[in-house]
């Protein structure tokens, strides 16, 4: 590039940058949406299992394990093999999985069980829980990523 040429790239003004707002209503409305599918979802499933008092919170712990392997396989999926819309992620990931599950009722079913006397179903609770769900992403993204390695020709 000779030196006119870069001096006329470098007074060219840039193009306004669209407001904050523009760019980030979108994301926060797919947000929204998705995390109110899958909150929907998750109180339909304490609605058909609820947990009994100082029982344990198996509706609960389900819907996060469950939750947690959707989001591994979902993971793989939109970062190996999809060149998802930039909306995908927010809507699926955030809000709807985001809204599936649910680690601050959780929080709230250990406390209710140590409250009323059962804390050693709480403490099962909470280590079983945390276990359960950091084994389901891991099984689930090695899972897909086999399933994807053997599909590959």
């Amino acid at each position: 590039m000779t030196a006119p040429e870069a001096e006329s790239v470098r007074a060219r003004p840039r193009p306004p940058r669209p407001p904050a707002w523009r760019t980030q209503a979108p994301v926060v409305a797919v947000v929204a949406l998705g995390g109110a599918l899958g909150a929907t979802a998750r109180y339909a499933a304490s609605l058909w299992w609820p947990a009994q008092p100082g029982g344990f919170p198996w509706a609960t712990f389900w819907t996060n394990v469950v939750g947690c392997a959707v989001i591994g396989v979902f993971m793989v999926v939109i970062t190996d093999v999809w060149a998802a819309h930039r909306l995908v992620r927010p809507f699926f990931g955030t809000g709807v999985l985001g809204g599936f599950t649910t680690f601050s009722t959780y929080a709230v079913d250990i406390q209710k069980l140590v409250d009323a006397g059962h804390p050693r179903t709480g403490l099962a609770y909470l280590a079983a829980t945390l276990l359960a769900a950091l084994t389901a992403v891991w099984l689930a993204v090695t899972a897909a990523r086999r399933v994807l390695k053997w599909r590959q020709p």
